[in-house]
């Protein structure tokens, strides 16, 4: 029986220099896309929509392993700690595991 290791990672994000939404927008969908062709992940903003200077993203990962998992979650970390236009406020990571049938 196989085990999925999928993990979650909830990232609260403030965007101190954005002054409008059309700007936040393509500053969320940059940094996204960055987190998709680096890390391989799922990602979506779940929260703050409406909110110029804030947003919520969430990210999912699925590995062989609960290490490789946790590699694969701190390094999104790391890549969003380095985003000079965002400011990691807080992050929240949750882990899966069930048997596959």
């Amino acid at each position: 029986m196989a085990i999925i290791h999928a993990g979650v990672l909830e990232a609260n994000l403030r965007l101190p220099a954005v002054a409008s939404l059309k700007e936040k927008r393509h500053v969320i969908k940059a940094v996204i896309g960055r987190l998709v062709r680096t890390h391989h992940v799922s990602v979506a903003e779940v929260d703050h929509h409406d909110l110029w200077q804030r947003s919520t993203i969430g990210v999912a990962a699925v590995a062989n392993s609960p290490g490789q998992l946790d590699r694969i979650l701190h390094a999104v970390r790391r890549s969003l700690d380095a985003e000079e236009r965002i400011e990691v406020l807080s992050t929240h990571v949750a882990h899966l595991e069930e048997p596959l049938s």
